[in-house]
């Protein structure tokens, strides 16, 4: 009976442990239903620019270290010329290899004009970041991202040179350089008012 009892509960440890084990690897997101979601008219553009650099829809770590081992991922500095990239909690510093080098060009513009840097909010982010982020900002994309394919970022248009308040005649500048951009066919942007933030995304010209 001892023994009998023994293996019994030994079973029910060794099924609690594999139910756990199924339940932390499951994702946290239902890639049906998100492919769902119809993207606005003035999202679309961006998912149609993301899909231009034959990244895969970001799932998880793995799809991301895939990416940065075949080199088509490349690292963001955490500050440069004309930028600062903020402590980040729900994204990566990961961009396809253009999309960085539009970051620094739009920085380096920025700071030649105004002699000031902007903050980098968010970058890259996976599915399964972006269903973490809904958990705590409501406001988060319920559907595909572009943020999912590495080549957007987000800037803020309420933090310049370390401060955390509006400015806006920096807002203006900036703003001025990313029109530049948009009108020489480079990226397309969001300004985003939930966010308080510019949403890029490079276009693969």
């Amino acid at each position: 009976m001892k023994y009998f009892l023994g293996f019994i509960l030994m079973s029910l440890s060794v099924f609690s442990h594999s139910q756990k084990k199924k339940t932390e690897s499951a994702p946290c997101y239902d890639l049906n239903e998100i492919l769902k979601v119809e993207p606005t008219l003035l999202y679309k553009p961006h998912l149609d620019a993301s899909k231009g650099f034959n990244v895969k829809i970001l799932k998880n770590t793995m799809t991301v270290q895939k990416y940065v081992a075949n080199g088509k991922f490349h690292k963001v500095r955490s500050k440069g010329r004309g930028y600062r990239v903020q402590k980040l909690d729900y994204s990566r510093a990961w961009l396809v290899s253009k999309a960085y080098l539009s970051l620094e060009k739009i920085a380096a513009r920025f700071a030649d004009q105004t002699k000031s840097y902007f903050t980098v909010t968010s970058i890259t982010r996976t599915l399964e970041d972006q269903c973490k982020l809904r958990r705590v900002n409501s406001n988060a994309s319920l559907g595909i991202s572009s943020h999912n394919y590495g080549n957007s970022f987000d800037i803020s248009y309420v933090r310049f040179n370390g401060n955390h308040r509006p400015d806006k005649k920096l807002e203006v500048a900036l703003e001025k350089v990313l029109e530049y951009y948009y009108k020489a066919g480079r990226i397309y942007y969001i300004k985003e008012k939930q966010q308080a933030c510019f949403h890029v995304t490079v276009k693969n010209y």
